[in-house]
């Protein structure tokens, strides 16, 4: 009982908080869930602020002090009724960490994946995107925004960061995963993009570090259901699907060097899937949506070298039903048709915002 006086005294509080897409409803039970690092602390944090100290209690179940003290059903609905607690946040929530749950006016879990309970209002925060990353940055220049995003990526704690992102990423690194999940982190960065099963990560894995393999399978599905890792059907090579890491410039930490293709590939990716647009790959040849628009990657190629190489697979497009080109580059804008076919080039920092309205 002490302690939960100790925690209802000393709230935290999110320092410089930008406001979010992602809104928490004012009545309900929530589950508030999302990949590590992205966020959900601090929106939570923000939303505590507009209900009054003595009516809420906030626990953090990392906490230290909670090592040698459990947290029990029976004891927090006797604080709960005792002070009046009318909302209950238990961060960094594990399902099956309580029993049950108190009853009180409002429950929000944060969790990294969603729980299995229907009475809660299941809502995923995503890293960000490149516009809630530009509402981060505190300086001019939109040029300057876009090679800030690709520097630091969209983690918030990265995207605040504007001198010493490379001391950032490690500590996010060393803090947010264990010994084992480090190397197996580093391990998928080093396949980041390629089409690959479990079955070949785990044969790549026991030639780096000693790692059993149910506990590599029972990682990556963890992984996998956290979105720390990516899985992309390709439609048009049935071997493997392309695996991403969620965040292109922690990919790019993790090795030792990686191709401005890549991470602007990857880029585009996690904008489709941050927006809910469902994609499968096309081999090399990019992104192919359900409504079968295809989305190619091409940072600084010309209009005439795309006509070529849209010439030169217009059977391909044909074959697979390609209702619409799009050509995602880093300035440059230009359409052209083939045969009906309408083929149309925008930067990034505009496309990211058509898709959005879009998905």
């Amino acid at each position: 009982m002490q302690l939960l006086e100790y925690y209802q005294n000393q709230l935290p509080t999110s320092d410089l908080f930008i406001p979010r897409k992602c809104h928490l409803p004012p009545k309900g039970d929530i589950n508030l869930y999302g990949v590590r690092g992205a966020g959900k602390t601090s929106l939570v944090l923000d939303y505590l602020s507009q209900t009054p100290r003595e009516q809420l209690l906030y626990i953090d179940l990392e906490d230290p002090n909670l090592i040698f003290n459990t947290l029990d059903t029976l004891t927090l609905q006797h604080y709960i009724d005792k002070h009046n607690i009318q909302l209950l946040v238990l961060d960094h929530y594990a399902e099956g960490v309580l029993a049950s749950f108190p009853n009180v006016t409002q429950l929000i879990l944060v969790t990294r994946m969603p729980i299995n309970n229907k009475h809660f209002l299941a809502i995923e925060l995503f890293p960000l995107d490149y516009e809630e990353f530009l509402a981060f940055e505190t300086s001019s220049a939109q040029n300057r925004g876009f090679n800030h995003f690709l520097r630091s990526g969209t983690l918030p704690l990265l995207a605040r960061s504007q001198k010493n992102s490379q001391h950032t990423m490690k500590t996010f690194f060393q803090s947010a995963f264990d010994t084992q999940e480090q190397k197996l982190l580093l391990l998928l960065a080093q396949h980041h993009t390629k089409h690959l099963t479990t079955h070949q990560i785990y044969t790549f894995a026991k030639e780096k570090f000693k790692v059993s393999k149910d506990w590599l399978y029972k990682t990556m599905k963890h992984f996998t259901k956290e979105k720390l890792i990516l899985f992309i059907d390709d439609r048009y090579q049935k071997s493997g699907k392309k695996m991403l890491l969620f965040d292109f410039a922690f990919a790019k930490y993790l090795t030792l060097g990686q191709p401005f293709i890549l991470q602007f590939d990857t880029m585009i990716a996690l904008a489709l899937m941050k927006h809910n647009i469902g994609v499968q790959t096309l081999g090399i040849h990019g992104y192919i949506t359900e409504k079968n628009e295809l989305i190619i990657p091409a940072p600084f190629e010309s209009e005439e070298s795309l006509w070529v190489k849209s010439q030169n697979k217009f059977s391909l497009y044909k074959k697979y039903h390609i209702k619409k080109v799009s050509i995602i580059t880093v300035a440059n804008t230009y359409t052209y048709t083939i045969e009906k076919l309408h083929f149309e080039a925008l930067p990034f920092d505009e496309w990211s915002v058509i898709s959005e309205e879009e998905g």
